[in-house]
């Protein structure tokens, strides 16, 4: 009895999370039934509060040549970090094995393995603990270098994204409990700036081995600029299209041309990507721009915000007034 109501319990989710991945592509639908076989297997689907897909496979259209399919999944706190840490290498290897990440014994591929595990670029999947998720630790979320995050991540500008472009395929809606604790600063910005500036020097770097596929650095990093300075905007989370237009939107009307053509080419990389050197060069200060395009909009924003209050503030106590003089 048991038995086959845990086999009718474990259907009914499997149809459930099935529904959930119509709109993605055939790759990431692949990788996330296998994810959950492996769960079911080495943990048990009962021990796993929630699971959230989040990013551009989120939405097929989005979906490109240098797109990840991003899983966030929290385990109950009953499932120790070190059973966690000891199924991390299966999760690897399904990455592996459906082409989200690569697999090279050679030198400079395993340094950037390091690097993409430390900063959590590339990286499809993320295993946490209710427990971390409740208290918005970010480098426990994403499993991510503790000092690193701390000084660099815009965490809170992240967490904003992943919260505000996920789709529950399983479990609780764990969303909303976390929304609080997410405060958009400027300071967030600059860390913004810094982090992409870093990852864009890096790219351009290592861009004489083409092999290193430094053009996917490259876009990451602009890709995050815009999302980053996006949300501090807009606090929403829209297609890189459309926040590519509003950034254009954004410059003096004699810059908008060579914006556009920097977008485009971006877009046109991510779907087919290749090494364009002069692409590369541009993106540093491009960055910059669209940081600094997004920090201006909402000082101006703020400051329209606060004299519409001072002007409903005054009003009414002019009207209300009785002045003994009036011409």
């Amino acid at each position: 009895m048991h038995e086959s109501y845990t086999i009718e319990s474990t259907r009914k989710i499997e149809d459930n999370i099935s529904s959930n991945l119509e709109a993605i592509n055939e790759q990431s639908r692949n990788y996330v039934k296998d994810i959950l076989i492996l769960i079911k297997k080495e943990v048990g689907i009962n021990k796993v509060l929630s699971i959230l897909l989040f990013g551009s496979q989120r939405a097929k259209s989005e979906a490109t040549a240098v797109s990840d399919c991003d899983l966030l999944i929290i385990f109950k706190n009953r499932v120790s970090n070190h059973h966690i840490k000891e199924i991390e290498k299966y999760f690897i290897a399904l990455e592996i094995k459906h082409k989200f990440r690569s697999f090279d014994t050679k030198l400079p591929n395993k340094i950037l393995g390091v690097i993409q595990q430390t900063t959590g670029i590339f990286v499809s999947h993320f295993l946490t603990k209710v427990k971390y998720w409740e208290k918005a630790n970010f480098h426990k979320i994403f499993r991510v270098n503790k000092v690193f995050s701390a000084v660099f991540a815009p965490r809170n500008i992240v967490l904003g994204n992943v919260v505000s472009n996920s789709t529950i395929l399983y479990g609780d809606n764990v969303i909303e409990k976390i929304k609080p604790k997410i405060q958009i600063t400027f300071f967030e910005m600059i860390k913004s700036i810094i982090m992409n500036l870093m990852i864009s020097f890096f790219s351009i770097l290592i861009s004489v081995f083409k092999n290193l596929e430094p053009t996917r650095y490259q876009l990451e990093a602009i890709k995050w600029a815009l999302k980053a300075s996006n949300f501090y905007c807009f606090r929403d989370t829209e297609s890189l299209e459309a926040i590519s237009e509003r950034f254009i939107s954004f410059e003096r009307v004699r810059g908008q041309k060579s914006a556009r053509r920097f977008f485009n080419t971006f877009l046109n990389l991510r779907k087919s990507p290749q090494n364009d050197m002069n692409f590369m060069i541009r993106c540093p200060i491009r960055i910059i721009k669209i940081h600094l395009r997004a920090i201006l909009y909402k000082k101006l924003v703020i400051r329209r915000k606060k004299t519409r209050i001072l002007t409903k503030i005054i009003e009414p106590i002019i009207q209300d007034r009785t002045f003994p003089l009036r011409i």
